[in-house]
């Protein structure tokens, strides 16, 4: 009977110790909200009473549930030096992803780190089980039982003190800081299942012109895109020439303010279709493919599809990848083309190449019979960018000057950079020699992940890069720094007006200072 009421109580304390390590590091445990603590303890001790009830072994349910806790704490800090964002709920989800898609988040942990984690489970689930033995009053309520049942109580009853966690603001750092991991957790989880009305972001954009012949439209959403030239005075200027000269040409280019750092594309994504910004969405804005985009919400597909547009999507990867299987018709898209697509397409490191993508689209263009809208998400540019490997060759084709050392994975990026460029001039090639006018909008989801490159180099301020191009007679571009959410505003303008008043639309609501 004595372990039933050492057990949790000693592991109470470590989950506090547990939860010091995480970077970065929660505020004080004495200034958080009692309701906090409360459910702290609620918490862990709700997870320990089942895994003891199955076991047996309440030092072994008490260390399992702690291991439980330092899993999240270690995915926490490789989360948080990749993406400068602590854990919150919706990264769950995560979990199963790994598993289905290991190259994509196992080498950010490390998989020296992931080895020697399942290595120390195997080995600590079987010294729990042969050091502790089961009691003879498992199931006496005078026994362990009872000291479960009372366990339990006690957690539901923490657990109730603050049912709904605290008054969080969605800030992933101050909420951590102000209260605690756990109590973060719950009140994020508990927010998602409430969405609320999501606003027709495109309501008041003007219809087209009376007569107008409506353009083809291709939207490229290009992985990890931005320009990273300021980073390095000796980075070939012609790395991004194409992409320099739609800008010459374009009806509107400047830099973009997106609510993602390194990955979480359909944060981007979502603002860049619905017009929402981040404000808006509350907890959804980690991500909105799992509830928000399933509410209903007016996007700018479901508009081009009311203008009598054929609405595709291009993404050379599994269509189940964030349920854009289940999103995408849900926010009007009449066709998704994923990896399946692409059998025989080549591949530039581990993903489908840029140009496979381009030729698609190409192909799609070339059979359309009215006006279509292709939105394009690409992959190529996507890391884990130390896994591939530069040569000399690479340093030569990318660089006035070498970089110095420790900047390896920024060469990698650089030669996918350029095939995206060339991307951009296989597409404006296709727009041309079309009958119909056609318009490109090119774009960022979030600058890559490089932790080293920017500690040698600078920290870019997480800004990326985007182009609005027409094939109507060029104007003299407008270059506004604005949100992602305010891009497909634009996007939607540009396709309805004539040219001569489409240069510099924007309101003022959507201007970013440049």
């Amino acid at each position: 009977m004595t372990s039933i009421v050492l057990a949790p109580v000693v592991g109470l304390a470590l989950s506090f110790g547990i939860e010091a390590a995480m970077q970065p590091r929660p505020g004080s445990v004495w200034r958080r909200p009692v309701g906090c603590l409360a459910l702290h303890c609620g918490l862990w001790l709700l997870t320990f009473v089942p895994l003891c009830l199955v076991l047996g072994r309440p030092w072994f349910a008490a260390a399992a549930t702690s291991a439980l806790l330092l899993l999240i704490v270690l995915v926490n800090n490789a989360k948080y030096h990749s993406l400068e964002e602590p854990f919150v709920f919706q990264d769950f989800e995560y979990f199963t992803d790994a598993i289905r898609h290991p190259r994509l988040y196992i080498p950010f942990l490390g998989w020296g780190n992931a080895l020697g984690a399942a290595a120390g489970f195997v080995a600590a689930v079987a010294t729990g089980l042969w050091l502790e033995t089961v009691p003879v009053d498992r199931f006496a309520l005078s026994g362990q039982f009872g000291g479960l049942l009372a366990w339990a109580i006690a957690g539901t009853l923490l657990t109730m003190v603050a049912r709904r966690g605290p008054a969080v603001r969605y800030d992933a750092d101050a909420d951590l800081d102000a209260f605690g991991l756990l109590a973060c957790l719950w009140a994020y989880g508990c927010a998602e299942r409430r969405v609320p009305p999501l606003p027709d972001r495109f309501a008041d954009l003007p219809p087209p012109a009376p007569g107008a012949e409506h353009p083809h439209i291709i939207a490229v959403q290009s992985e990890s895109f931005f320009d990273p030239r300021p980073l390095f005075d000796g980075i070939r200027p012609d790395v991004l020439a194409a992409f320099d000269a739609l800008k010459r040409d374009s009806v509107a280019h400047g830099k973009l303010s997106v609510p993602a750092w390194g990955a979480n594309t359909v944060r981007s994504e979502f603002a860049f279709l619905s017009g929402i910004d981040a404000k808006t969405l509350g907890v959804h804005r980690f991500n909105p493919y799992r509830q928000a985009a399933r509410a209903g919400v007016v996007s700018l597909v479901k508009v081009l599809r009311r203008r009598g547009y054929r609405t595709v999507c291009v993404h050379p990867y599994p269509a189940g990848f964030y349920a854009r299987d289940r999103v995408y018709p849900l926010l009007g898209f009449d066709e998704f083309i994923d990896i399946r697509a692409f059998p025989e397409a080549a591949r530039c490191g581990p993903y489908i190449g840029d140009e496979a993508v381009a030729t698609k689209v190409s192909e799609l263009l070339a059979t359309a019979t009215g006006p279509l809208f292709v939105f394009v998400i690409t992959m190529e540019n996507h890391g884990p960018l130390h896994l591939e490997k530069t040569g000399p060759e690479d340093v030569v084709a990318h660089y006035t000057t070498a970089p110095p050392p420790g900047c390896e994975d920024l060469t990698v990026y650089l030669r996918h950079l350029r095939n995206a460029d060339r991307m951009v001039a296989r597409l404006r090639e296709t727009l041309v020699r079309l009958a119909r006018p056609g318009l490109l909008c090119w774009y960022g989801d979030h600058v890559p992940i490089m932790p080293t490159v920017y500690r040698e180099l600078a920290r870019p301020a997480g800004e990326t890069d985007y182009v609005l191009w027409s094939t109507l007679p060029p104007a003299t571009p407008t270059a506004h720094a604005i949100p992602v959410e305010a891009l497909g505003r634009r996007l939607l303008a540009a396709a309805a007006e004539p040219v001569s008043r489409i240069i510099g639309y924007a309101t003022a609501s959507e201007r970013s200072p440049a």
